[in-house]
């Protein structure tokens, strides 16, 4: 999977010359959380909801609301702007993303082409749902969650092991065992009871972790 598949489009964006009052307006009424900074078809910043909370002043200050606003339209993205942006093409493999974003702590990527222009914006909620879907949890089925041996040949024994009871895969997915030389596997499967689960795995797996209906 792509970030052109999951990306979202079009893009809303600021201009380094809009005050953080417009901005603060445009961000609650469209309900995002940060916005590529565009100059001239450029990318040239983005700025987030932390960045606006930040440079607003205080809720203790001794400011009339008037003195606040009036004093939020002087201030423009330009001075409170991250100039240093993360970006990703449209060809990233969504997992690449997810990766750039937990590395460098950061809640969302804009999508830009060879020329610089953004095309598009690939968020943690996008990824969210993208996990979603994957771990299949908008289904009911049963679900298992097991440890086996790291080794080439234990993901086929269990898959086929599955299949040979009845079992659909509407889902499956690998992680990091506890156990040096492990695999966690969660999957969930359509056509096979919890107990025929556990019956038709005893010989694949070291360890059930969860069996359950969800």
């Amino acid at each position: 999977m792509l970030v052109s598949e999951r990306m979202s489009r079009p893009v809303i964006t600021v201009a380094p010359e809009d005050s953080l009052h417009d901005t603060a307006e445009l961000f609650r009424r469209e309900h995002i959380r940060r916005a590529p900074v565009v100059e001239h078809g450029k990318l040239v910043g983005i700025i987030s909801q932390s960045d606006l909370l930040n440079a607003s002043p205080s809720t203790v200050t001794s400011l009339s609301v008037w003195e606040l606003n009036y004093l939020l339209s002087k201030v423009t993205i330009s001075r409170v702007m991250k100039k240093k942006v993360h970006t990703v093409a449209a060809d990233t493999p969504i997992e690449e993303a997810a990766r750039i974003m937990a590395d460098y702590k950061i809640g969302g990527l804009p999508v830009v082409n060879d020329s610089g222009r953004v095309v598009g914006m690939i968020t943690e909620t996008d990824l969210f749902k993208v996990f979603l879907e994957m771990m299949g949890a908008r289904q009911k089925a049963t679900r298992v969650t097991a440890l086996i041996n790291d080794e080439r040949g234990e993901l086929a024994k269990l898959t086929k092991a599955v299949a040979d009871a009845g079992g659909n895969f509407i889902s499956l997915g690998t992680f990091t065992g506890s156990e040096a030389g492990t695999k966690v596997v969660t999957f969930k499967a359509l056509g096979i009871k919890e107990k025929d689960a556990k019956k038709a795995l005893s010989n694949v797996v070291k360890k059930f972790w969860d069996v359950r209906t969800s």
